[in-house]
């Protein structure tokens, strides 16, 4: 079997898989409240040295040394993969409805057709309700939404909106610049940030967010903002490259093996005959 040949298809693929990574991430780059996603490509040794105590075999053996040789054969992988969640640029709008989140890991809590759902980005608007929604048409929630299952209103005459570090809101009384206290929003800080998972439309999925207390003191709201990308080009516009260099070599890799190889071997059987 020519265990080269499909190592170097592997690989392939594995880069493959980076590559289709990568370019969503560029693709991305100015999403409000976008969090990169990477992988991580094991390799043999990087695994050997991590489980090389808890081999099968009793080590300096000849069935150990089989062993080792066979795993070596494997080809490279993708043995993980993780979101960063790293805060990115604050872009001020002076919007009233756009808030951003200073801290990393808290999400704004939305209301979508399969279920409660979490996001960072928070370009909120104004329906013809008067609901605040997400771009999408998801209705933002408040912090206690799962006690009323209200979402958060205002009235043709509360054109003021004001909200404090922690997303409480305030609004004018009516035909007047006085303001009263009113939603606030439900800021979420997941327990294991690991468990996320995309849903598309910048969308987080939690399990068990119901029995989540909404974060009251957050201390991270600021209105008039958004967050960007935190997407960084450069970088990814590097490993783009250095991934299509290493689909090149694993493709050069596997037509030595078809062709120079067999060549030879073919050349030599002939000769023996």
């Amino acid at each position: 079997m020519q265990t080269g040949y499909y190592s170097s298809a592997a690989g392939m693929v594995t880069q493959f898989n980076r590559l289709e990574t990568i370019a969503n991430n560029l693709a991305n780059v100015n999403t409000v409240g976008f969090k990169e996603d990477n992988v991580v490509v094991g390799d043999f040794m990087r695994m050997y040295k991590e489980a090389r105590d808890e081999l099968p075999n009793t080590n300096h053996t000849k069935e150990a040394a089989a062993f080792i040789n066979r795993a070596m054969t494997k080809s490279p992988q993708i043995v993980d993969e993780y979101t960063d969640q790293s805060v990115g640029r604050m872009q001020k709008t002076s919007n009233p409805l756009d808030f951003a989140l200073s801290r990393e890991n808290l999400f704004f809590a939305v209301k979508t057709p399969q279920g409660v759902r979490l996001t960072r980005d928070g370009s909120f608007s104004m329906n013809d309700e008067g609901k605040l929604i997400t771009k999408q048409g998801y209705e933002v929630l408040p912090n206690d939404y799962f006690t009323n299952k209200n979402g958060i209103n205002f009235t043709p005459q509360q054109n003021i909106i004001e909200a404090d570090k922690n997303g409480q809101l305030f609004t004018n009384l009516p035909n007047s610049i006085n303001m009263a206290q009113g939603a606030k929003l439900f800021i979420v800080q997941p327990d294991n940030p690991a468990l996320l998972q995309k849903e598309g439309d910048n969308l987080y999925k939690y399990e068990d967010l119901a029995t989540m207390a909404p974060l009251n003191e957050s201390g991270a709201v600021v209105q008039g903002f958004v967050e960007k990308s935190n997407v960084n080009a450069v970088k990814m516009m590097t490993q783009m490259i250095e991934t299509n260099r290493l689909v090149g070599m694993y493709q050069k890799a596997m037509d030595t093996q078809m062709n120079d190889m067999n060549r030879d071997a073919i050349e030599k059987l002939a000769k023996k005959a």
